[in-house]
């Protein structure tokens, strides 16, 4: 999984979680200050730039200047409404119910746009939405509203049509699910974030221990909080995507989503605030 620490991808996560205010877009950051925050990830500054250039074309991020007058670079629309669906899957891990049903996303493509009908399927993938048929896709009813707002944005709602409904059989649904998504894959998504990341946050709890002397532990140093938790950050926002968040009785005994939920959580817990230590700091 560090070979998806793109910078691109880096800096979408920094934006997502430093980069907004609640209930607003957040101020521009500085494009001196986006290059020394990737610089602790170990993004050079041309590969920041370019990264930069390639967001901007694709729309998520616009020119702006600080309040300060430097020039720099705020999210636009589209990509706060990307972010703030986003927050749903990355940080609320509800148990998700069997009883809480499907959303089916049903589409047809006329075949002189057939290429609109690679982006339907592939973004659809991307939601997390598992194949059922051709042409059919579901997903646990609670992705509809950032489906729809997927479609919307994309410019694909003319050719889907959404709907609720439950798994009336004839297959037991445990089976048909083992059939619409690749269970082994997403599990071993799972598996390599806690390769990665369930170490780091063992080191940080071992560093809370008190030691023999007098007083508590130190504060957590807010330049490794940061990077520790905008790579675990960078790493797990892709899995809430991959893995829909079935409910446990549709997976296998030893599934290890709940444990890979879990450590993103506790790292969550203990690192963000004070990496935003780290990013307030002056340049």
């Amino acid at each position: 999984m560090a070979e998806q620490h793109t910078p691109r991808s880096l800096i979408v996560s920094l934006y997502g979680a430093y980069g907004r205010t609640p209930g607003g877009g957040g101020e521009p950051m500085p494009v001196a200050e986006l290059i020394r925050l990737l610089a602790a990830v170990g993004v050079d500054a041309p590969s920041v730039r370019s990264s930069v250039s390639r967001l901007k074309r694709r729309g998520l991020l616009v020119a702006a200047r600080t309040p300060e007058g430097a020039a720099g670079y705020a999210l636009s629309d589209d990509a706060r409404q990307l972010l703030d669906d986003g927050d749903r899957r990355i940080y609320e891990h509800p148990a998700p119910q069997l009883s809480e049903g499907w959303v089916l996303a049903v589409f047809s493509v006329p075949e002189s746009e057939r290429a609109k009908r690679h982006v339907l399927r592939s973004r659809l993938a991307r939601l997390g939405f598992g194949s059922a048929a051709p042409g059919v896709w579901i997903a646990p009813a609670r992705l509809y509203e950032e489906t729809r707002h997927t479609m919307e944005r994309l410019q694909l709602s003319p050719y889907v049509d959404l709907f609720r409904g439950e798994h009336l059989g004839f297959a037991a649904t445990q089976e048909a699910v083992a059939r619409w998504w690749d269970l082994t894959a997403i599990a071993k998504q799972h598996e390599q974030f806690l390769d990665l990341h369930e170490p780091v946050l063992r080191s940080w709890v071992a560093r809370e221990k008190p030691g023999p002397g007098p007083g508590g532990p130190p504060p957590p140093d807010p330049e490794h909080a940061y990077r520790d938790y905008l790579l675990a950050l960078d790493s797990w926002r892709r899995l809430p995507y991959a893995d829909p968040g079935l409910p446990s009785e549709l997976l296998p005994s030893d599934w290890p989503g709940a444990r890979s939920a879990a450590v993103f959580a506790e790292l969550h817990a203990r690192l963000r605030d004070a990496g935003a230590e780290f990013v307030r700091k002056s340049g």
